[in-house]
């Protein structure tokens, strides 16, 4: 690392080099000291660099910028690099695995489906305090911890379990798994300290986790999930699914079967879904395209904008708009705001029934139309009547036939 910053400086002072920077500043012994702990402490090493910029004039303040940002560089590198390499790696070709059972209090936990050859492994241990060497995560680990990771009766168990309680967060380690076992398997998660990502996976999976996110991708089967602390990601899944979530927004793409999805802190995007779909968000909102089957679209705190839509409807809203287009009237059609206006385009080559109601309501080719209309709400119907359609808001409504 002090060769890049030596070469770094010397480019910036045109060729003067470390040795008249440190000279001119009277910091030579300050600097060389921390460089050399910098991987015990490089918080420390920020530190002192910049008390010194509080001691040397304007141009030699530019020189130790560029040496501070040399540092940072090098060091956030450095220490990305030594987060992934495993603290312990077993294989797992010769076991027959069909559940996992994982549990850690500072880490992530990842299942991935693989190949019987590629079956494995990885634990990772990192601390919150970035001085401690990998020989004193060692003896903590040894000290402070139960580790275990076993495979019994086709189980694998791999828990990491303090054996005391610390006051000091700084003090406790981060113990994170990355598990890679045939794809036919059924999992239980938790963790309290980070997220839990599982792939291409087909099973009964369960989780939960109260500091991190939740990705899922290819996983199908019976699925429930829930985290407290973070968003939830979910591409190409099927079957039965439950996620819930409390901190964070939620994404669904390319999924199908029945989908429920709930969070009290964020938004809901869905994006080419098919099946029953139960989204609800209490605050944020909600936003679709490339919906077929069932949709339900609740939220007490925002929008609501869906496109391209061939499904049931039912949605609503109490803290914002509705804009809706309906691409294929396949079911009843359901939307109320208790907060906003409503837009809604529908074709018109379907028979319909209509029941809808706002403060006005303004209409865009109503045509084939029989029944009462009047300056707030609407009944009767197109094209001799049909699918039913209910549309009610407090605000305005504006309901269009393409």
């Amino acid at each position: 690392m002090e060769c890049v910053i030596i070469l770094t400086v010397r480019i910036r002072t045109g060729g003067h080099g470390i040795e008249h920077f440190q000279n001119r500043c009277s910091v030579k012994s300050r600097l060389e000291g921390h460089f050399r702990k910098w991987h015990m402490n490089w918080k420390q090493t920020f530190a002192t660099i910049l008390s010194i910029l509080h001691t040397i004039n304007t141009q030699e303040m530019k020189y130790a910028f560029i040496l501070l940002l040399s540092v940072c560089l090098i060091t956030e590198a450095s220490l990305a690099q030594d987060s992934h390499t495993p603290y312990l790696t077993k294989s797992l070709s010769k076991e027959k695995v069909s559940s996992v059972y994982a549990r850690t209090s500072g880490g992530n936990i990842q299942v991935s489906g693989v190949s019987a050859g590629e079956a494995r492994i990885e634990v990772y241990v990192n601390s919150n305090n970035n001085s401690m060497s990998k020989d004193e995560i060692s003896r903590r680990l040894k000290e402070d911890y139960e580790l275990k990771v076993e495979v019994s009766d086709n189980k694998l168990t791999a828990t990491a379990e303090a054996e005391r309680s610390f006051s000091d967060w700084k003090h406790s380690l981060n113990i994170s798994f990355k598990i890679y076992v045939p794809a036919q398997v059924s999992t239980d998660l938790r963790t309290s300290g980070g997220g839990i990502e599982l792939t291409n996976l087909s099973g009964t999976q369960e989780f939960t986790t109260s500091g991190g996110g939740l990705s899922l991708s290819k996983v199908s089967g019976k699925v429930r999930g829930k985290t407290s602390g973070g968003g939830i990601s979910l591409k190409e899944c099927k079957d039965d699914i439950v996620l819930n979530t409390s901190g964070g927004g939620i994404q669904a793409e390319n999924c199908s079967g029945t989908l429920r999805l709930t969070t009290s802190g964020g938004s809901i995007e869905l994006t080419t879904l098919d099946g029953e779909i139960e989204a609800e968000t209490s605050g944020g909102p909600i936003r679709g395209e490339h919906i077929r089957g069932k949709l339900g679209a609740h939220t007490s705190g925002g929008q609501i904008k869906l496109r391209d839509l061939a499904c049931v409807i039912d949605a609503s809203t109490s803290g914002g708009s509705i804009d809706a287009e309906i691409a294929e009237v396949v079911g009843s059609v359901t939307f109320n705001n208790s907060g906003g206006n409503i837009k809604l385009t529908m074709p018109s080559n379907r028979g319909l029934d209509l029941r809808l109601r706002g403060e006005s309501i303004s209409t865009v080719k109503l045509q084939n139309f029989s029944g009462d209309q009047d300056d707030n709400s609407i009944h009767g119907k197109i094209n001799g009547g049909g699918i039913p359609v209910s549309v009610s808001t407090s605000g305005r409504l504006t309901f269009a036939l393409n």
